[in-house]
């Protein structure tokens, strides 16, 4: 019997993750990757000795890519350690106050209490009602959404109460909290997504819950290293992984993908994954011709997430007073939002993160120095801001914000710097307007009206990443995989039963025993 090939575009998270599960279905995987190393947006950056994390640095709710290591017969955390952060981060207001954010219920409460005291009373209701929350539309994360029927299904119609839709995050969480700071420390989280809190939907109140009831986590090596880590199990599984090979074209006969054709020659396939920047992908491999949904003038007409201006600094010395991660926000936050969403223009008192990894992690720099690592939210790519004359400003604006964190007279002692502006992520990492967060999580972006993981336009096709459903945010992105390889693999009539299992090693086609697994 024919073993199917399948040729997955991209070895971000989705793609890597998506390979572990085709190849424990007994099909014949190859990856192939424009850049020299793993991971996408998840990948590390490397220089000098330091090392960062090129994109994602808060790993939350590990639970969903423990289950993916589990059904191949691995242990997620033997093969990447991980720390779990008490505190999670530290947050600056530009209106004045701070909060010390906790996993620990009675601190939290202390900590609020002395922000917003009436506040404090509301935390525990909160952390119980998106428990809840969670619990009834976890089953809509984990399935396909191919069809806007499901929408009106019964276990959809009896979410309408719990989700309220109708609500904004920021409104949602009104329900519980007063004082906008306090609402602003369980709504930032909005931006793992790309979006303001005012507009994102109410349903993302989840994301705060995750990181209280699941932790925030620090792996070993940074983010890169979990995808470094799914790309050597990969490989122990038979994947082929081709770094360096930018695909050019993809193969149609009619409408159905048969192969590529990259830098390097033509790999046939019998279905093709897209794990690359979906609007990107489109645009450059994908003939306007073959498309009807999602053709380029309807992709102009989505929304796209905010971008990220970036600043990588090794240090001599390490800010021992400066938090694994810390937040500072912008004093006219709201002007702030606005100021990216709607006058694409940049602000004069920016918000940004800024990520002290080597006071939990000092492998990530040489011995007596560190690491910084500096995230401002700014528009995508926009004629109002042209980054080869910005960008030196805006650096130099950063360095000026960083004493409202405690950050005092670091040039002196940077010994390396790379800086990556939305024209960076545009042009060098393949992204769409340097949108870092892909396509929004609008009501009218989400579930069945976001390209699908059986992709509709063209067949034998399949998506994984952010621009697919479940959405953006490292734990959708793993759990897109999983959907999408249950589609693949349905339609070439194999078993997915095992899919859906919690038992280490359930797979028909076993490949690495759990007893090598935990050995």
């Amino acid at each position: 019997m024919h073993t199917p090939e399948i040729l997955i575009i991209g070895a971000g998270p989705g793609g890597l993750a998506a390979s572990l599960l085709l190849a424990q279905a007994g099909l014949k995987v190859r990856i192939v990757e424009r850049l020299p190393r793993v991971g996408g947006r998840c990948s590390a950056l490397e220089a000098s000795g330091f090392r960062f994390d090129l994109g994602p640095t808060f790993f939350l709710y590990p639970l969903v890519l423990e289950r993916i290591f589990r059904l191949i017969g691995r242990r997620l955390q033997h093969e990447v350690p991980m720390v779990r952060l008490d505190p999670q981060y530290r947050l600056f207001f530009g209106q004045g106050g701070e909060l010390l954010c906790t996993p620990e219920v009675d601190r939290m409460e202390s900590a609020i209490r002395s922000l917003a005291p009436a506040d404090a009373l509301s935390l525990r209701r909160f952390l119980a009602d998106n428990r809840e929350k969670l619990a009834k539309f976890k089953p809509t994360l984990e399935s396909s959404f191919l069809s806007w029927r499901r929408l009106f299904s019964r276990d959809m119609l009896k979410l309408l109460p719990i989700l309220r839709p109708w609500s904004s995050l920021d409104s949602e969480l009104s329900r519980y909290f007063k004082d906008s700071r306090v609402r602003l420390a369980f709504s930032f989280q909005s931006k793992y997504l790309g979006m303001s809190p005012f507009n994102c939907p109410s349903l993302f109140s989840i994301l705060s819950f995750l990181e209280y009831e699941h932790g925030v986590h620090h792996p070993i090596g940074g983010c890169a290293a979990v995808s470094e880590a799914m790309a050597k199990v990969a490989e122990e599984m038979g994947v082929t992984i081709s770094l360096n090979e930018d695909v050019e074209e993809i193969l149609f006969e009619g409408k159905k993908a048969v192969g590529v054709r990259t830098s390097q020659g033509i790999h046939r396939c019998d279905a093709l994954v897209i794990n690359a920047d979906f609007a990107r992908a489109m645009g450059r491999l994908v003939p306007d011709r073959l498309r009807r949904r999602w053709t380029e003038r309807k992709i102009a007409g989505k929304r796209f997430s905010c971008s990220t201006f970036m600043l990588y600094l090794g240090i001599d010395g390490c800010e021992d007073q400066v938090d694994h991660h810390t937040i500072y926000t912008s004093r006219d936050y709201v002007q702030n939002l606005d100021d990216i969403e709607k006058g694409h223009v940049l602000s004069e008192d920016p918000s940004f993160y800024v990520q002290n990894a080597c006071v939990t992690d000092p492998t990530l720099a040489p011995a007596g120095q560190s690491t910084l690592y500096v995230l401002a939210p700014v528009t995508h790519q926009h004629p109002n801001v042209d980054w080869s004359v910005e960008k030196h400003r805006f650096r130099r604006k950063l360095f000026d914000q960083f004493h409202k964190i405690g950050i005092k007279n670091i040039e002196k002692r940077i010994r390396f710097e790379k800086m990556v502006t939305p024209a960076d992520w545009e042009n060098q990492y393949e992204i769409h307007r340097g949108a870092t967060f892909n396509l929004t999580h609008n009501l009218g972006q989400m579930l069945h009206l976001r390209p699908r993981n059986r992709f509709e336009d063209l067949e034998s096709v399949y998506l994984v990443g952010g621009g697919t459903h479940p959405g953006s945010g490292l734990p959708v992105i793993y759990e897109s995989s999983r959907i999408t390889s249950r589609l693949l693999l349905e339609d070439f009539q194999r078993d997915t039963a095992w899919l859906d299992s919690e038992t280490t090693g359930s797979s028909p086609n076993q490949i690495v025993s759990a007893e090598h697994a935990v050995a």
